[in-house]
């Protein structure tokens, strides 16, 4: 059945367009995640996880300054957290979700009660579950509209809007790819489709009519998408055939318009783009293909395409849709030049880029090895610890706590035998990062620890992350918890200091939680650290981060009542 994008508003949605303009509002849901039965490709039923029935999950409405309140109640056989990917979280630190390092995870028939604010945040944002490899089907988006309503948009107000949910679906158990994954010390295998609304669309060996989301349009009218990729492992290339974009949004921050006939995400992150339904009254494929940066060579992957349905309301319904022409699965020029050319729209009263720095880090993120564990007993079945694969930051592979979470740990002043507070700031090894000679077995070698950099409350931050060749370059993309940070350079290759100084962007840099470090290359981001707790950064690639690819920010305390950790929440989940 067609989704119709309409001109004209339903009197619920003019009431709820009109709240707006009213005072904050609580927006309450509850999430029932359980079994949930599903055929996808012509594949016998299976049972995956998802909350309330649905692929995607609901979507959370909300306005700019409002409370918004999730009750989960976990009637899965697994454990489960839910993480609000992009909020900030300030004052609300046990809300934040990642599984160990916020709270521990809520227990098969257990509940907990998510409250948080979203203020100074306007945009597309997305929820997701933090905990194993369950967000493949644990997931949907969190809308946050200007107080004003649409009328406020920094942009031309769209006729209509539409939120777009890339992803990946597997005929298969993730929780048993993620079980088998830690015991073999290999990554899960690829997925078997992308979807776009949930659905693949009609190019796999088995697609029928409702395996394919559709939308309606009128012509001439702009309507506003609202792009999440939600997929585990993959960037993507995003087209609609005989339609281009103009890019007004990016992580819930505006940015300059920016036009293009593709739209690059990675996982992670969500991008707002306007597009004019002009071309002629018929259908059109919206298509979701691969990138893949490895270099030279990464895992396998899904060589294919979903897809979703534009229909013109006119067109006769039946006509097969035209689609677009796609970049090649390596096309990295397509993707840094997406990248890179997104700028902030610089507003009154909005957070600009810090131009003092207190603290600068450098840090690596790559691949590697470490040694089989005792518990991952089909890669040590020799007795002996044959190097697996790993992933780190610095060459420190992070491994989650399993007694207590690391805020509680924050919060008691009992870090002892939960974390360190010896992250570094520097990798302990110089190296020619990028160059094929450095791929030795030496230094791919890694060691599994927990270790946190402690910031001071206000400390402002510059990072340089650098990929390396260790197995594979690629373009990983870094999630920080708990704060956006500005993007004022990026690059190929081994940063330089004296060159890439004069390239940064102190003016209008783009306004991210999430950067696609380029393959083989660099970003150096800013932020400022006045959200205290504790705030997980890691690589948004499931595979990665399982496998190590992640650090924590402790965050100090400020001054006040109003700028330190809160005392947890009474239902907060116990270990």
């Amino acid at each position: 059945m067609a989704r119709s994008w309409s001109l004209v508003v339903p009197f619920g949605l003019l009431a709820f367009l009109l709240a707006y303009v009213g005072e904050a509002a609580v927006v309450e849901h509850t999430f029932n995640v359980g079994n949930l039965s599903i055929s996808q490709l012509c594949q016998t039923a299976m049972i995956i996880t998802a909350v309330n029935g649905q692929l995607p999950g609901p979507t959370i409405e909300a306005c700019e300054g409002d409370t918004v309140v999730v009750h989960l109640v976990n009637e899965s056989p697994y454990d489960m957290t839910i993480h609000w990917h992009g909020i900030f979280q300030r004052g609300t630190p046990w809300a934040d979700g990642p599984a160990m390092v916020t709270q521990c995870p809520v227990k098969p028939g257990g509940n907990y009660t998510y409250r948080f604010n979203v203020t100074d945040q306007e945009g597309t944002l997305w929820w997701h579950a933090h905990i194993s490899l369950l967000r493949a089907t644990v997931y949907g988006a969190l809308v946050i509209r200007p107080r004003g309503g649409a009328e406020a948009y920094p942009f031309p107000k769209p006729h209509g809007e539409e939120t777009v949910l890339l992803g990946e679906w597997w005929n298969a158990n993730v929780e048993d790819l993620d079980r088998m994954a830690f015991l073999t010390g290999n990554p899960p295998r690829n997925a078997d489709a992308y979807t776009i609304n949930g659905k693949p669309g009609d190019f796999y060996n088995c697609s029928n009519g409702n395996q394919t989301y559709r939308f309606q349009v009128q012509r001439n009218a702009t309507y506003l998408l609202r792009i999440i990729n939600a997929a585990l492992n993959t960037l993507m290339f995003f087209k609609v055939a005989n339609h281009s974009f103009t890019v007004v949004g990016a992580d819930a921050a505006y940015t300059t318009p920016y036009e293009t006939d593709v739209v690059v995400i990675a996982p992670g992150q969500t991008v707002d783009a306007l597009m004019v339904a002009g071309a002629a009254v018929g259908r059109y494929y919206m298509a979701a293909s691969p990138y893949d940066s490895a270099i030279p060579q990464g895992p396998p992957f899904s060589m294919t395409t979903g897809t979703a349905v534009v229909e013109y309301v006119g067109s006769a319904g039946e006509e097969t849709p035209q689609l677009p022409s796609r970049p090649e699965y390596n096309d990295t020029d397509t993707a840094f030049r997406f990248f890179s050319n997104l700028t902030a729209l610089v507003l009154p009263g909005k957070p600009t880029v810090p131009l003092s720095v207190d603290t600068h880090m450098f840090v690596t993120v790559g691949l590697g090895n470490s040694d089989c564990q005792p518990a991952q007993l089909l890669c040590n079945t020799s007795g002996t610890r044959l190097p697996i694969f790993s992933s780190s930051m610095n060459n420190a592979s992070f491994v989650l706590p399993n007694s207590v979470s690391m805020l509680q740990a924050h919060y008691a002043n009992a870090s002892a035998g939960v974390y360190t507070r010896d992250f570094p700031d520097q990798p302990p090894v110089i190296f020619d990062y990028t160059a094929d000679a450095s791929d030795t077995a030496t230094s791919r070698y890694t060691t599994m620890s927990t270790k946190v950099r402690t910031l001071r409350y206000n400390e402002t931050v510059e990072i340089v992350l650098q990929n390396t060749r260790l197995i594979a370059k690629e373009s990983h993309p870094m999630h920080l918890h708990g704060f956006n940070f500005f993007v004022i350079a990026q690059g190929f290759g081994n940063y330089d200091q004296a060159t890439a100084t004069p390239q940064f962007n102190l003016v209008n840099p783009q306004e991210r939680n999430t950067v696609a470090v380029p393959t083989g290359g660099w970003a150096v981001i800013r932020f400022v650290a006045n959200n205290p707790g504790m705030w997980f950064m890691h690589c948004h690639f499931d595979a990665h981060l399982n496998l190590g690819l992640g650090m924590v920010f402790e965050v100090q305390d400020g001054p006040t009542a109003e700028t330190s950790v809160p005392p947890p929440p009474f239902d907060l989940p116990q270990c």
